[in-house]
C-alpha cells in the first residue's frame, strides 16, 4: 500500500471532481480523524490515518485490501469509479438526478436513463457533467453521466436519454457469478 503518484493523484482526483468539485477536501478532513487515499494492487482505497498506520506491519503481499476501495485504475491509466464509494461521494454530490419509481429498475438492471423516468434533475447541471443517482426517496442508487443540461431536459422528447448510467448498486447481484 503506497501514497498515489503525482499523475495518479491528477487523474483520480479530476475523476472525483466530476461528482463532488470542491469538496474533496471535505473527505480528507473529517471530523472523526484523518484520512487518506492509498494505491494498492491498482486500486484506490480510502482509509484512516490510525487504520493505515496499524497496517504498515502487513506485507503488501499478504495485504488484500484495506479501507473501503473509490475504484481502479485501467491499463490505460482511466481511473473507474467503484460502487463501494457511493455511501461516501452521495452527500457531497453537486449534481443529481432523481428517479421516478418505473425508472429504478431499469437504471438498477444497468441501463441508461431516459426523460420519461426523469424525476428532478439539479438546476444548472451541465452536459456530460457526472452525477449521482437517487430515487425519488433520496437513496443512492448509482452514478452517471449527464446526457443532456438541465435546459436540455426541459424540451427533450420523452425517449431521450438524459443520464449514461457509469454503475449502480445492482452490479453485486449481476456480478455475483463471476465472483465464484
Amino acid at each position: 500500500m503506497r501514497p498515489l503518484t503525482t499523475q495518479e493523484s491528477e487523474v483520480f482526483f479530476d475523476k472525483l471532481s466530476k461528482y463532488i468539485g470542491e469538496n474533496m477536501r471535505l473527505l480528507i478532513d473529517r471530523p472523526d480523524g484523518t484520512y487518506c487515499f492509498r494505491f494498492h494492487n491498482n486500486r484506490v482505497f480510502y482509509v484512516s490515518d490510525k487504520i493505515m498506520k496499524l497496517a504498515a506491519s502487513i506485507a503488501r503481499e499478504n495485504l488484500q485490501s484495506l479501507g473501503t476501495c473509490f475504484g481502479k485504475f485501467t491499463k490505460s491509466g482511466k481511473f473507474h469509479l467503484h460502487i463501494t464509494s457511493l455511501d461516501y461521494l452521495a452527500p457531497y454530490a453537486k449534481h443529481k438526478v432523481w428517479l421516478k419509481a418505473n425508472a429504478e429498475q431499469q437504471f438498477l438492471y444497468g441501463h441508461h436513463v431516459m426523460k420519461s423516468g426523469l424525476g428532478r434533475i439539479t438546476e444548472a447541471t451541465s452536459k456530460y457533467q457526472g452525477v449521482v443517482v437517487y430515487s425519488m426517496n433520496d437513496l443512492p442508487l448509482g452514478f452517471g453521466v449527464a446526457a443532456k443540461s438541465t435546459q436540455d431536459c426541459r424540451t427533450a422528447d420523452p425517449m431521450t436519454i438524459v443520464c449514461l448510467h457509469q454503475s449502480d448498486i445492482g452490479e453485486y447481484i449481476r456480478n455475483e457469478e463471476n465472483l465464484v
